[in-house]
């Protein structure tokens, strides 16, 4: 088949990194895949020679002509069987230029705010195949008035090749980290604001630290509370065993070098890429369980799914996870659900199958 995506964000958050890897998913599984994105943007920066063939293009907003141009000229060279979007900014162009030249839309949404009244009742009936990364998200979705029968679910893939075990990068991180073979690394990705629950994690952290003296704590990314976090870790009782890098482009080194990951988020998450990155990396994972998050995980298995905000629950779960006899299955079995769930030609042979008979 042959696919023309179209993606002129330039933010380097989960939508993007969905953009990228299914992009490079779909060309792996032998499909022909082009994409239309905003020139030295992150995704363009990371589709840069490989066999995606980029279009240069900008969408500032739905009435943007040279974003319209740029697909026009792309798709009537191409010809391809589906445009895909993962943006709300190129949903509407998506669609128009779709029934323009009769080719259907497929499009993805990674957040749970809802859309404006009128696109929320008519984007996922307007186009072909509407995609939500979770059944939490669809589920939202619905509940705000798009047609049940219209919203399909496709979960994140992960690039598994670049996300694995890896014994090099981990004493490669650990060396610069300052840390002993024996640490027990616990790590948090990602943005860093209050609604990422951060600070139950770095209180629960500190109260564990009480009882594990070889636990440390890596917090890799950055936000708004980047500062004020900093702050909260200098006043606290273990300062020197909290490592504090802000954000970094490539953080598979870094997975390799925990012993187990947090995504202790209490605001609304569609889905959560960070637990599964890990589990790829065979890092068992801390999860809240709450939205989408729990979707990412096996309970029991791979990970302990704790309530988000508690943080004795959350010291107590980190403290089991500092048991080799609970921590070291679970990290043998994260590798492997993690390519079952999510790996890169999984989720793109699934998508292709769920694209399925246009009658549909």
């Amino acid at each position: 088949m042959k696919f023309l995506f179209a993606g002129t964000s330039r933010e380097n958050g989960g939508a993007e990194a969905h953009f990228v890897t299914l992009t490079q998913g779909l060309a792996k599984a032998g499909h022909i895949v082009e994409a239309v994105v905003h020139p030295g943007a992150p995704m363009a920066q990371a589709l840069a020679g490989t066999s995606v063939r980029l279009h240069p293009g900008r969408f500032r907003n739905i009435f943007d002509l040279r974003g319209y141009s740029a697909t026009i000229a792309a798709a009537r060279r191409l010809r391809p069987d589906w445009l895909v979007g993962d943006f709300g900014k190129e949903y509407w162009p998506l669609i128009l230029i779709g029934r323009l030249l009769g080719i259907p839309v497929a499009l993805f949404r990674h957040r749970l705010k809802p859309m404006n009244g009128l696109s929320g009742r008519l984007v996922a009936r307007c186009a072909q195949r509407f995609f939500a990364v979770s059944q939490y998200a669809r589920r939202d979705y619905i509940e705000h008035g798009m047609p049940a029968d219209r919203v399909q679910v496709l979960y994140n893939p992960v690039d598994t090749e670049l996300c694995r075990p890896d014994p090099v990068q981990r004493a490669a991180a650990l060396r610069q980290l300052g840390l002993e073979e024996n640490a027990l690394v616990l790590g948090c990705f990602g943005r860093l604001h209050e609604g990422k629950g951060i600070y139950t994690l770095l209180e629960a952290a500190n109260a564990a630290m009480a009882q594990e003296p070889r636990l440390h704590c890596l917090w890799l990314g950055d936000g708004i509370d980047t500062e004020r976090l900093r702050r909260n870790i200098a006043a606290s009782p273990y300062p020197e065993r909290h490592h504090q890098l802000g954000w970094v482009d490539d953080a598979a080194p870094y997975y390799n070098a925990l012993s187990m990951l947090a995504f202790p988020s209490i605001s609304t998450e569609a889905f959560g890429r960070t637990p599964v990155e890990a589990q790829a990396c065979g890092v068992p994972v801390l999860c809240s369980d709450a939205f989408g998050i729990p979707e990412t995980l096996q309970p029991g298995v791979t990970g302990l799914l704790l309530p988000p905000g508690d943080t004795d629950a959350w010291r107590e779960g980190i403290l089991a996870l500092c048991n080799d006899t609970k921590r070291r299955p679970m990290a043998a079995a994260a590798r492997d659900f993690a390519l079952r769930h999510f790996g890169t030609l999984v989720i793109a042979t699934e998508f292709v199958r769920q694209l399925g008979d246009l009658s549909n």
